[in-house]
C-alpha cells in the first residue's frame, strides 16, 4: 500500500471518530436514559450509558460509554432507526452475551485502541488515546441500512452480516477476532476497508459501491487478514469503476471474483 494511501486510511478513521464524538453536544436537548442495573433491561434515549449489568440494551437516541466504562449485557444490544452507539471514542469494557442489532439510518461503533497496541492500523480512542476498548460479543453482528459501522479491534464470536446502508464516514472492519462469516453486501460509502482481522469462514464482498473521490483511489481494502476459508468478491467498485486492492491475506481456502488476483 502507498505511504499516501496508508495516511489517508488513518486520517480519515481517526476523523471518524473525533466528528462523532465532538457531535454529541449537539443532541443534548435529548439526553436521557431509563431502566435499571443489577439484572434489568436499559434504554438509553441519550447521553452516557452507565456501568452496569443488564438484561437487553436499547439504544434509541445518540449514546455513548464513558472512558473507563464496564458494561456486562446478558442478552442483546439494539441500536433503533436513527440512534447512534459510539463505543469507539472511549476506552470501555463491554462484554454483550448475545447479539448486536443496528436498524435502518443508526450509527455503530465499536471499540478503539492505539498506535502502541495495534501499529499504523490503529484507531486512537478520542477520549484517552492511550486507552483501549475490551469488547466481545458472544453472538452476531447484524446491522441493516446503517449510516456508518465502525468495527475496531474487538472479538466477535459468530458472523458479521453488514447489509445495505452507507454515508459519508468511512466504514471499517479491522484488527478484530471474528469466529465465523464475514459478509457485506449492498453498501454504498465513502470508503470500505477489511483491515488486520482474523476470521473463523469466509468473507463475502458485493455490491460495495464507493464514492472516494481521491485521484487514483482504489476501491475497497482488503489488507493482512488471515481467513479461515473463502474470499468471494463481487461488484466492488468506486465511482462506478470496478476497484479492490489488497495485499497479505492469508487464506485457508480460494479467493473467488475479483479478489482472485490479490490472495
Amino acid at each position: 500500500m502507498r505511504a499516501t494511501n496508508r495516511m489517508k486510511i488513518g486520517a480519515i478513521l481517526t476523523l471518524a471518530g473525533a466528528l462523532i464524538f465532538s457531535g454529541a453536544p449537539a443532541f443534548a436537548g435529548g439526553w436521557g436514559g431509563g431502566g435499571s442495573g443489577a439484572g434489568g433491561s436499559y434504554t438509553c434515549t441519550g447521553g452516557e450509558i452507565p456501568s452496569g449489568t443488564y438484561k437487553n440494551v436499547t439504544v434509541s437516541g445518540p449514546c455513548t460509554v464513558g472512558n473507563g466504562a464496564v458494561l456486562t449485557i446478558t442478552g442483546n444490544v439494539t441500536v433503533g432507526k436513527g440512534a447512534m452507539l459510539d463505543a469507539q471514542s472511549a476506552p470501555a469494557t463491554i462484554t454483550i452475551a448475545k447479539n448486536v442489532t443496528a436498524l435502518p439510518g443508526a450509527f455503530l461503533g465499536l471499540g478503539c485502541q492505539p498506535p502502541a497496541l495495534t501499529g499504523n492500523s490503529a484507531h486512537p480512542c478520542t477520549v484517552n488515546p492511550d486507552g483501549h476498548s475490551n469488547i466481545s460479543v458472544n453472538g452476531n453482528v447484524t446491522t441493516a441500512g446503517t449510516t456508518t459501522v465502525l468495527l475496531n479491534g474487538i472479538t466477535i464470536a459468530r458472523n458479521v452480516t453488514l447489509i445495505g446502508g452507507g454515508g459519508d464516514i468511512p466504514w471499517s472492519i479491522k484488527n478484530n477476532k471474528i469466529g465465523g462469516n464475514v459478509t457485506v453486501a449492498g453498501v454504498s460509502a465513502t470508503w470500505f476497508g477489511v483491515l488486520f482481522n482474523t476470521i473463523g469462514k469466509n468473507v463475502t464482498l458485493t455490491h460495495i459501491a464507493l464514492a472516494d473521490h481521491d485521484p487514483g483511489a482504489p476501491g475497497v481494502y482488503i489488507v493482512r487478514n488471515q481467513i479461515g476459508s473463502h474470499l468471494i468478491c463481487s461488484k466492488l467498485s468506486v465511482l462506478g469503476v470496478p476497484g479492490v486492492t489488497g495485499y497479505g491475506n492469508t487464506i485457508s481456502g480460494k479467493a473467488i471474483g475479483q479478489c482472485a488476483a490479490i490472495a
